[in-house]
């Protein structure tokens, strides 16, 4: 680490307890905003994990839904986003006058709602879901019908476990669709011995490649427990500094290097250092629209 970066991250973690403040990072950002995190995970997971701290400030370092998430659990804890324009372009996909249109066409529908979406959105949604437990929660309701958004590769993964009408909303990840069946079977031959995890999110014809179809968390979990000394990894390029670093006689292969979330890469440990500096930019989500997206949310963890 240069001299710099060791002073900005003493800086930070000594803003850090002045302001009695938790940092949280997705398995996607940088390695170095990984590394001064207090908790590295997916964005439920994270939320979780801030809403059983003590601290009254979450600097949350993913992207706009996740801060949101972090409000909607823990409305009295000051939720900070070190870059306001750290969006997702999936979440931007789907609006909650849009989901509403699509509700009066299939009213018979339970809509099950991807969390990665907005507040919004989630507070029109019947019930929330993850990728880790997407399949189970669908398979849980009493509904045969089903309106999955705003991922349709995802709702796509689900439908083919089960038996359930399921209508798919048409968004998806930009990131994950450049992950391609041939960058995976290119490797394979490459790599033989390798077991190849993908991310629920890729397109059906990377799934149909894959010997383990998991969420982020999933993934970590997968490393160790494996017999595998190397592993094909189809999601954003970012979870293999906490793989390599949780398992390091393990390698690791990115299917590929297109696969980087510019939103994702936006916080820096210059941005979390202003934000604690400025108590800014703060995510708050009105308390109307809280309590009904809590409500989505507590159903899925119920």
């Amino acid at each position: 680490m240069e001299n710099r970066d060791v002073k900005l991250v003493e800086e930070i973690l000594s803003l850090k307890r002045e302001r009695n403040a938790v940092i949280l990072a997705h398995n996607y950002q940088l390695g170095e905003v990984q590394d001064i995190a207090d908790f590295v995970g997916d964005s439920l997971e994270l939320s979780q994990d801030a809403a059983k701290t003590k601290a009254e400030v979450i600097v949350f370092c993913g992207v706009q839904f996740m801060a949101e998430t972090a409000s909607i659990l823990c409305p009295d804890k000051v939720v900070l986003l070190p870059d306001i324009h750290a969006g997702c372009p999936m979440a931007d996909m789907i609006t909650a006058e849009s989901l509403r249109e699509r509700k009066r066409e299939l009213p018979d529908a339970t809509v099950v709602c991807y969390v990665n979406s907005s507040a919004e959105v989630k507070a029109e949604s019947d019930v929330c879901c993850t990728s880790a437990n997407a399949v189970k929660v669908v398979e849980s309701l009493d509904a045969e019908e089903i309106l999955f958004v705003p991922d349709q590769y995802l709702g796509h993964y689900v439908s083919t476990k089960s038996d359930k009408k399921i209508s798919l909303w048409p968004g998806f990840c930009p990131t994950h669709i450049r992950i391609q069946p041939q960058d995976i079977i290119k490797l394979k031959k490459e790599y033989t011995q390798a077991k190849v995890v993908v991310h629920p999110e890729c397109r059906p014809e990377v799934i149909a490649l894959a010997d383990e179809v998991l969420s982020t968390g999933g993934m970590c979990r997968f490393a160790p427990k494996t017999e595998a000394k190397e592993i094909i990894v189809g999601t954003e390029m970012g979870i293999i500094h906490r793989l390599r670093k949780e398992n390091p006689g393990k390698r690791f292969i990115s299917v590929s290097e297109q696969a980087i979330c510019p939103t994702m890469k936006l916080i820096t440990l210059e941005s979390i250092l202003c934000s604690l500096e400025e108590m800014a930019p703060e995510v708050k989500v009105p308390e109307d629209i809280r309590l009904r997206a809590k409500a989505a949310v507590d159903k899925m963890l119920n």
